[in-house]
């Protein structure tokens, strides 16, 4: 196994052993979601209606955008353990060892959205109470969703918790960046009957594609999707998000910040 790889998985497996040692982070990152689902679910479901789509009850609507909301919690929460590792020293000490700083990004996006990732499965087997099936092509393709969704959301938390120095300071732009990149992603309504500067706000949202290649399976067949334009747009619109905040995140890491020693860059 290369360096690279044997550092990634390291450090990986290091974030995932720590989520794991943390029960009540675990709980609290399952349950928040789950609360929103049925509360919001149940409450909205005398009232909503999707054109065409009469059948469709909000908690069913809701379900894969409670499934992103999930990953979204999950994955940044992870990239919180920067400023932790700041604080003890073990970011300055894997920054002053011999490795890869590609190594530090993937081993920290790896354990995020696997531990997103974990969390995020357990909670799509509640898809056959809501009436949804999923074949094994199905499956991958929502799998696959969750992964892109999981490195996008995961390289977002990286790039802001790499230059901050408080989980304080973290919290609050996660409230007031990250959840409304949820909030306009079609998660909570449709796209349609919105404002148009609402509507050219939540296009250009990536988090509204990676919404769009998680729902498209539960209603049609892998072979219809890999043929709509529409489904591969949002799956291109995605790649680019994950594979960009990678890149990002890598000159992030290279690039020593002012006024910081080598140690703190």
């Amino acid at each position: 196994m290369s360096s690279l790889a044997r550092v990634s998985l390291s450090l990986a497996r290091r974030e995932m052993v720590r989520f794991f040692r943390q029960p009540q982070r675990v709980v609290g990152t399952i349950a928040q979601p789950l609360l929103f689902w049925l509360f919001l679910g149940f409450g909205f479901a005398g009232s909503f209606r999707i054109p065409g789509m009469e059948n469709v009850t909000y908690l069913e609507y809701f379900y894969p955008g409670v499934m992103l909301m999930l990953m979204l919690f999950s994955a940044v929460f992870s990239t919180i353990t920067i400023i932790e590792d700041r604080d003890a020293g073990f970011l300055q000490g894997v920054l002053v060892a011999p490795v890869s700083r590609l190594a530090i990004v993937l081993g920290k996006v790896i354990g995020a959205t696997s531990i997103a990732l974990i969390q995020t499965m357990i909670f799509l087997a509640a898809a056959p109470v809501l009436g949804l099936t999923l074949g094994f092509g199905g499956l991958v393709m929502v799998v696959g969703g969750f992964v892109l969704a999981g490195v996008g959301f995961s390289t977002l938390g990286f790039l802001l918790a790499w230059g901050m120095r408080s989980t304080a300071a973290f919290h609050a732009v996660m409230m007031v960046f990250l959840m409304p990149l949820w909030m306009l992603s079609g998660a909570l309504f449709p796209l349609d009957n919105v404002p148009v500067a609402m509507k050219a706000v939540m296009m250009i949202n990536p988090v509204s594609h990676a919404l769009e290649i998680i729902r498209a399976p539960f209603y049609a067949e892998p072979s219809a999707l890999l043929s709509d334009s529409h489904y591969l747009l949002a799956l291109a619109i995605s790649v680019v998000w994950a594979v960009g905040g990678l890149v990002l995140s890598m000159i992030r890491v290279n690039r020593r910040e002012a006024g910081l020693s080598p140690k703190g860059a």
